[in-house]
């Protein structure tokens, strides 16, 4: 496993775990769930052709990783209904972006 792939997932999923833990404690199985179910947005990617691209940046290429998709994140952020599924999408566009870089 590379290190690209090792700090990706676990950005998918280790890291929102320790957040649903420490931040999250009484509620920590329904964040972590939220988190998880970030990952639906990564259902953008059937829209390309290729589906899949080892090497492609998502950011900005497919809808759901837009920068104006990425502000309407920002935004939900600061709605306490939205906050933690804003933080996780937030999460997830990092994750995706740091793919760009590596």
């Amino acid at each position: 496993m590379t290190l690209k792939l090792l700090i990706h997932y676990s950005l998918h999923f280790i890291v929102p775990l320790f957040i649903a833990l420490f931040f999250y404690r009484k509620k920590w199985r329904v964040v972590y769930l939220i988190f998880i179910a970030s990952m639906l947005v990564d259902l953008d990617h059937l829209l390309a052709t290729p589906i899949f691209a080892e090497f492609r940046c998502s950011i900005n290429f497919h809808p759901l990783h837009s920068y104006i998709a990425i502000a309407f994140y920002v935004v939900g952020v600061f709605f306490k209904k939205t906050r933690i599924l804003a933080f996780a999408l937030l999460l997830h566009m990092f994750a995706d972006y740091l793919d760009c870089l590596l």
